[in-house]
Formats: structure tokens, C-alpha cells, sequence
């Protein structure tokens, strides 16, 4: 039997589809992947992300442990409440896994995903040593995800006063506690939205609310279609311990000042710069009929070679698109290999929709 979330009874009675997600069962959909994604681009929808890891660190030296640890500069979240995106590092300057930190009132937490939960509670605990420092995985809580160009306002009809004065104010990438719940501002769709966690006893409750309010429930597919067509990466396709990230289109989460910190996988990452970067990660649009799917090869005539690293079908573009790991000189036009034959496909900025207006 797989891991289950406090609303896995839910999922069921929804007449949700189940996948095994890497030891979770997860509800992939409701009857509908494309209108729940259309849902999602165009009014609500909630994710039941509770799969996810949550981390909570404190202590004298919990600034010290991430500064070491994480590529991003945790310094630079100076009040309560801030975020940004982060990653762990190996020291080769591979991902560990991808994370969102934040600032809270007496530490930081973490976020992080679901199947790299144990990699990362022993790489923290392995550079905790000697450190005063307190590591407390939140399995206590569940972790629910708003998401769409409505969902503030629909999240009205759910949460009190105070609580939507809270989430209005939010900035991107901010969070800030009431009580026991936590509410937040990322998003992983490319449209607006909350994520909220609160205690595991109180999920199920909470969630039969957001049902009864209006917000329809949707799963894992279009959670993947949504990510993709934004252009965000996925942890084991776009990047891994294998791939910095210089080659993920992740340098936002990578901060070499101040020069003096020596946080993990920073001398190897040092060492690519001054080499060059020789792979980007850009968008493809496959003008033909077809799907195009991780590992597909990819060729540019007189440039080389790369990778499909995640690829589907597209519901807002009507089209299948991909992002892929490409030399760095490739230009405009390439080839993808499909069941034998090659198509032509269009690369792109690797960002095909955000907050519901196509890019390309």
C-alpha cells in the first residue's frame, strides 16, 4: 500500500483516478486532465499537495546551516515572511532537489518535494553536525494549493476576515502565520494563488469547505500540463544530481555574492562559468500532430544534439510543446525523434503561458 494523504478518502469518494507518485497515492484526475486544466487557467482549482515536505528549522545557528547548504542567499530574506526559491546542491553543483524557503518567525521553512524527502532530511542532518540547530519535518500538517486568476477571491467565500485581509496582502513569494495555518503566495501553474498549511487533523474539514464553496478539485495531470506550459521545472526531468543549475534555467536560485560564501557546490559551479556553459534548457513547439515526451532526442543541424527533459500535450496551445536540454548556440529550428521519424519543432523561450496569455 502507498503513502496516503489526510484527504486520500476524499480523493476516492470524488471518484478521483489514483496513480502511484512515487510512493504516494495521488488522485491524477476527476473524470477530465484537460478540464480541470482549463479550470485552473481560467477560474480555480485546489491541488492537495500534502505529499510534499514540509521543514521547519530553528535554532541559533538555523541561518548558518542554509547559508551552507542552499544555492540561494537566505541572508537576503531580512523580514518574517519572506521567500524565495531555492535548491540543495551536491558538491559536484548537481540538484539535490528544489525548494522554496521562507523566513518565519522563529526560523526558516522549507518545502520541498515529495520523493527526495529522505535525501534531504539526511543531507540537512548530515551538515547539522555541531551546529545548534533544531530539524523538525512537519508530517503534522497538510498542504493544500489554490491556484488560478480567481482563486483570491473565491478563497472569500471560504476563510475569515482576517485570514482574506492576509492572503490579499500578499506579495509573490511571501508568507505570513495566523494561528496554526500558513499562507503563502508561489504557485507552480503560472496563474495566481494561494497555498495553504494547516494541522493534518483539520484537512479534511477544510477541504470539504473549498468543495462546497466552489473550487473544484484537480489533480496531478494537469498540475503537469499547467507547470510545463508556464515553463517551470520539474525535479528528475529538468534537473537532477546530474545537471546544475546553469543547465535548468534555474541561475535566479544560484547567488555567488558575497563572494566569501562557501556554501556546497559553489567552487564546482565557479568552475562551469569560467569553462562556459555548454547546455540551456528552451522550449519546443511541435507544429505537426504528435506527442512529445521526456527522452525524445533532439537534433540542430550544424549545432548537435540534446534532450526532451519534459513533454505533453498542451491543452491552452492546442499543440504538443516540450522543454529540452539543447547546446547553448542553438538557434530557432530543430528536430525531435519520434517513434522513428523525425519532425521538425519550433524552440522558444521556455515559458509558452503565464497568467493566462500565451508567450510564443
Amino acid at each position: 500500500m502507498g503513502l496516503h494523504t489526510p484527504m486520500y478518502d476524499m480523493h476516492l469518494a470524488l471518484g478521483a483516478k489514483m496513480i502511484d507518485f512515487h510512493g504516494w497515492e495521488m488522485p491524477l484526475h476527476y473524470g477530465s486532465q484537460v478540464e480541470e486544466h482549463h479550470q485552473v487557467r481560467n477560474d480555480c482549482g485546489v491541488f492537495d499537495a500534502s505529499h510534499m515536505s514540509t521543514t521547519d528549522i530553528q535554532g541559533p545557528d538555523a541561518e548558518a546551516l542554509l547559508l551552507r547548504v542552499l544555492s540561494n542567499n537566505v541572508g537576503l530574506l531580512q523580514q518574517t515572511g519572506a521567500g524565495h526559491y531555492s535548491a540543495l546542491l551536491n558538491a559536484q553543483g548537481g540538484v539535490i532537489d528544489d525548494l522554496i524557503v521562507f523566513r518565519m518567525p522563529d526560523g526558516f521553512r522549507l518545502i520541498n518535494n515529495a520523493f527526495t524527502r529522505e535525501a534531504v532530511q539526511g543531507w540537512l542532518q548530515q551538515h547539522a553536525a555541531g551546529l545548534a540547530v533544531d530539524i523538525q519535518l512537519r508530517n503534522d500538517l497538510a498542504h493544500f494549493a489554490i491556484q488560478g486568476p480567481n482563486a483570491i477571491e473565491r478563497l472569500g467565500n471560504v476563510l475569515n476576515s482576517g485570514q482574506i485581509q492576509i492572503i490579499g496582502n500578499l506579495s509573490p513569494y511571501h508568507g505570513q502565520c495566523d494561528g496554526n495555518r500558513f499562507f503563502s503566495r508561489t504557485g507552480y501553474t503560472g496563474e495566481d494563488g494561494i497555498e495553504i498549511l494547516l494541522p493534518a487533523t483539520e484537512a479534511m474539514d477544510f477541504f470539504n469547505e473549498l468543495i462546497g464553496s466552489g473550487i473544484t478539485p484537480i489533480g496531478l495531470g494537469a498540475r503537469d500540463t499547467l507547470r510545463l506550459e508556464a515553463g517551470f521545472t520539474l525535479f528528475g526531468n529538468d534537473m537532477d544530481e546530474q545537471h546544475s543549475p546553469y543547465t535548468a534555467n534555474m541561475h535566479h536560485v544560484v547567488a555567488m555574492e558575497p563572494k566569501d560564501r562557501d556554501f556546497i557546490g559553489r567552487s564546482a559551479l565557479q568552475q562551469q562559468l569560467d569553462a562556459g556553459i555548454a547546455d540551456k534548457l528552451v522550449g519546443l513547439v511541435l507544429e505537426e500532430r504528435g506527442v512529445l515526451r521526456h527522452g525524445q532526442p533532439v537534433r540542430i543541424e550544424g549545432v548537435g544534439e540534446g534532450t526532451i527533459t519534459s513533454g505533453s500535450f498542451s491543452p491552452t496551445l492546442g499543440k504538443a510543446i516540450a522543454l529540452a536540454r539543447v547546446p547553448v548556440n542553438t538557434a530557432e529550428r530543430g528536430e525531435v525523434e519520434i517513434r522513428g521519424r523525425w519532425f521538425p519543432v519550433r524552440i522558444v523561450r521556455p515559458r509558452f503561458v503565464r497568467h493566462g496569455k500565451i508567450l510564443i
